[in-house]
Parts: C-alpha cells; sequence; structure tokens
C-alpha cells in the first residue's frame, strides 16, 4: 500500500500528460508525434544519456575504488570533493566552461559538463557497495595468479554491478531531463523542445507530445538498466560479507588515486569556482543584499531538506518491495518511480499546479506543494540508493531474526535498516543536494514573497548580471557541503562496520 502511494505520486505528471494529449486535438497529436524534428530531438536526447552514462562509469568506477580501497592522505576531504558536483547546477558548469573558453558548442562538450556534474551518481554508491563487498572472492583469485585488474573484474565487479548501474540510470535520466545545459551550449534536446514549445509558440499539444517522448524513452532506459542489473547479479557473493578489505598502501597506487581525483576535482569543481569568482571580481556593480542572500539561503536549506525526507519516505517502500521482491507488481511500482526523473521539471510544476487548483486550492504555490514536487522529480534517487542498500544486506540475516522470534517490522528496525542506513542516507542527501539547484518546478511552485539560491541565481543570469549571480553560486556550492559532509560522515560510521 505504501509502495503504491509512492508510485502514484511519481505517475501525477504522467497522469497530467495524458489529460493533455486526451483533451487535445487527436490529428495535432499524431502530428507533433510523428514529425521529424521530434525524432530528431529524440535520437540526440536517447544518445547524450547513453553518453553520459558510460562515461560515468568509466570515471565513477575508478574514483569510487580510490576511496574505498586506497588509503589516501587527508582522507576526509576527498568524499567531500566526490560528492561536490551534486551541488553546482549544470547550467552553472556550462556558463563556466562558455565563458571560460568562448564558442564552446556542441555535443561532446556538452557530454563532457554533464558527466562532470552527473558522476557522483556512480561514485557514492559504489563506494557504500565495495565497503560492503565479500574480499574473499578477489583475495582467492589473486592466489590463483590473477592480476589485480583480472581479480576485480571477476569477484568485486559483480558485486558492486548493481550499484554502479543504478547510478547510471540517474545518470542518464538527469542528462535526459536537463534543460540549462543543452540550451547554452546549442544542443536541441527534447527538453528544448518542450520549453519552445511552451514558451516560444505557446502549444501545449507540442510540448505535451514531446515530453510524452521523454517519458517513453525513460521507461526505455529503465528497462534496459533493469535487464543489465538482472544479468550482473548472477555471480554476485550475497550470504556473507565477509571480512573488510585492507586499504591499499601501496605508493603507486595512493598517487595514481590522488592524480586521478584532483584531475577530475579541478575540471568539475576548479572551473566553475575559477569563472564564478572571475565573474563576481570583475563586476563593479555586484553590490550584494547579504539579507536577501542569508534569507534565499535558509530558504534553499529548507525546502531541499523537506523535499528530501517526503522522497524517502515514499521510496523507502518501493525500494524494499525491489530488493525483496520479483514479482511483477513490485516491477512495476518501480518503474513507475523511475519514469519520475525522464519528465522535465516544468511538466512537473505545470501538472502540480494544475492539481492543486483543481482538488486542494490551499496548497496552490505553498512550501509543502514545492516539497511534493521534488519528491516526485527525484524519487528515483531516492529509490535506486535504497535499493541497492537493501540488496546489500544478506536475506539469512533476516532469517536469522525471524528464526528468534522476532516479527517483520521488528527485523525491519534492528536488522535491514540498521545495515542499510548509510545507503538510505546517501539517497536523501542527492535529493536534498539536487533539490537545491532544482529550477522549473520551483519558479512555478515557490511561495510568493520567498526565493531561494536557484530562483536568484537564475534572475541574475536571466539578464547576463552574472556577477551579481556570482554570490548566490558560491552560497548554493557552502549549502551543499552541508550533506556532502554529513554525507561522508555517515559512510564513515556505518559502512566500515
Amino acid at each position: 500500500m505504501a509502495g503504491a502511494i509512492g508510485a502514484l505520486s511519481a505517475a501525477l505528471p504522467v497522469a497530467y500528460l495524458v489529460v493533455r494529449l486526451v483533451e487535445s486535438d487527436r490529428d495535432d497529436v499524431w502530428g507533433a508525434l510523428l514529425r521529424t524534428r521530434t525524432l530528431s530531438l529524440a535520437l540526440t536526447s536517447l544518445g547524450l544519456s547513453i553518453t553520459v552514462a558510460v562515461l560515468c562509469l568509466l570515471i565513477g568506477v575508478p574514483l569510487a575504488w580510490a576511496l574505498a580501497r586506497v588509503r589516501l592522505p587527508l582522507p576526509a576531504v576527498w568524499p567531500v570533493l566526490a560528492a561536490l558536483p551534486l551541488a553546482i547546477p549544470s547550467y552553472v558548469s556550462a556558463f563556466a566552461w562558455v565563458s571560460t573558453w568562448p564558442g564552446t558548442n556542441g555535443f561532446w562538450p556538452l557530454a563532457a559538463v554533464m558527466t562532470l556534474a552527473c558522476v557522483p551518481y556512480v561514485t557514492l554508491p559504489v563506494v557504500a557497495a565495495l565497503r560492503f563487498a565479500d574480499q574473499r572472492g578477489f583475495d582467492v583469485a589473486r592466489t590463483l595468479g590473477r592480476g589485480p585488474l583480472a581479480a576485480f573484474r571477476a569477484a568485486t565487479l559483480p558485486q558492486i554491478a548493481p550499484a554502479a548501474l543504478a547510478g547510471a540510470l540517474l545518470a542518464a535520466l538527469y542528462t535526459l531531463s536537463d534543460f540549462g545545459s543543452p540550451s547554452l551550449l546549442r544542443v536541441q534536446t527534447l527538453t528544448w523542445g518542450v520549453h519552445a514549445a511552451y514558451e516560444g509558440g505557446l502549444n501545449r499539444t507540442l510540448a505535451a507530445a514531446t515530453a510524452a517522448v521523454l517519458v517513453v524513452l525513460a521507461l526505455l532506459l529503465v528497462v534496459a538498466e533493469r535487464a543489465v542489473r538482472r544479468r550482473a547479479r548472477r555471480g554476485a557473493v550475497r550470504e556473507s560479507r565477509g571480512a573488510p578489505a585492507a586499504l591499499t598502501r601501496s605508493r603507486a597506487a595512493r598517487w595514481t588515486a590522488v592524480a586521478g581525483m584532483l584531475a577530475v576535482a579541478a575540471a568539475g569543481l576548479g572551473i566553475p569556482a575559477f569563472a564564478l569568482t572571475r565573474r563576481a571580481l570583475e563586476s563593479r556593480a555586484a553590490d550584494v543584499d547579504w539579507q536577501r542572500l542569508g534569507e534565499s539561503a535558509a530558504t534553499t536549506l529548507a525546502l531541499s531538506l523537506g523535499g528530501a525526507l517526503l522522497a524517502v519516505a515514499l521510496g523507502l517502500p518501493i525500494a524494499l518491495l525491489a530488493a525483496r521482491s520479483r514479482s511483477r507488481a513490485a516491477a512495476v511500482l518501480e518503474s513507475v518511480a523511475y519514469l519520475a526523473n525522464g519528465v522535465p521539471g516544468i511538466v512537473v510544476g505545470l501538472s502540480l499546479v494544475f492539481f492543486t487548483l483543481a482538488v486542494v486550492p490551499g496548497l496552490y504555490q505553498s512550501a509543502l506543494a514545492l516539497c511534493f514536487a521534488y519528491a516526485v522529480i527525484f524519487l528515483p534517487k531516492a529509490v535506486g540508493s535504497a535499493r541497492s542498500a537493501i540488496e546489500q544486506v544478506p536475506p539469512s540475516l533476516e532469517d536469522v531474526s525471524r528464526s528468534l522470534g522476532r516479527g517483520p517490522a521488528r527485523t525491519w528496525a534492528t536488522v535491514t535498516a540498521r545495515l542499510s542506513a548509510p545507503g538510505i542516507a546517501v539517497g536523501g542527501l542527492l535529493v536534498a543536494v539536487t533539490a537545491m539547484k532544482e529550477l522549473p518546478a520551483t519558479l512555478m511552485l515557490l511561495p510568493i514573497g520567498a526565493n531561494t539560491l536557484a530562483t536568484e541565481l537564475w534572475r541574475h543570469t536571466s539578464i547576463t548580471a552574472y556577477g551579481a549571480a556570482a554570490p548566490y553560486a558560491i552560497a548554493l556550492v557552502l549549502i551543499a557541503s552541508i550533506p556532502a559532509y554529513l554525507l561522508s560522515r555517515a559512510e564513515n560510521d556505518g559502512t566500515r562496520h
């Protein structure tokens, strides 16, 4: 029942699309769906999403290995640096690259920017999976003469594959629904088509049809990820966690890991920080309204945390079903939950405007409606992280607890929830960090008179006041460092037990 409520919440934007399409003229709908332009936008969006997902896997898995298995200098710093790109809106990163190297645009620069923004979606859950992974298979492979890479591929990779694929799916879905970066780098995607239809010609039928194509592509990505993840489960060691792996003390591994992480941090964090700082210093007209900046920061923190708590509450039952049940109903609920991330925020915002005005007018442009929008948009992040964490808990431990007389609720509280808490917290913090930079739904549902760092940032950048926008961007990064710090604490306190 609880899982059905979460899935129904995620399905609300799709219901809005269906209502819009049913109420529209049928010829107009088919004309919008079958036009060559829609096909071109769909192929570009799908190709971009797959490219970003593959690049995130190629970069994120080695970064996670370095964080989990190498004795690094300043060990508290690197997890924070790995999570901080989530705090920088992708359109700010795109602006930083464009302002640093004028003329930068096109598919591959956009893929690079989106990869740097999305790689933490793979790195963070894989770090948690590596700390839960059974080391005995790797040790046996090494004693049989296999090299480190071959032993890792044979014994460790199958155990972390579900977490890595879940992260890659989140990266692909985020890329599919992003609007700001493709616009700045002049790549026309489906989200660009939706926005152009709404804002340009006010063609709601074309916008709804284009958004429906987005939903179909998101469903295809979810189905493909599930098929690959099902194959990846084969050979994974699940009955016993075994002893935690010892940290590598090799000097070559240490400095190679440090060099790689510094390179990723310089591209994902250094360039945006340099560009924003330069803009702030060069602009003599950037008079900072400190009171407005403080109020925006407090509102941002409160709304994002509210959305994260609501997303975890809605997503946890779905994650538990997906991890412990192979029924068709569980698969359907999980698929519906993942649909939300493939729907543009502007569609989610419009659907909730329509719903609140028609059903509960008192919630229109309220904090609760906006937190609910955040929960719906970012529900896949809470579900994906929680599902991976719960899957890492051996079912035999739950069987032992039940055999000792504990009921299902007490077994869940004392065994499953306790062991999977770090992964569940990762999902909640990912929602909070991502909600801080969400823009379209925030602009539609933000209570009158309130401001967030994202809306202030967008307001200044829309009038090319980049210097005035810089303090809000810097504040957004600083605020996001709070959940990043909590994230590293949760991993250190929980996953090493």
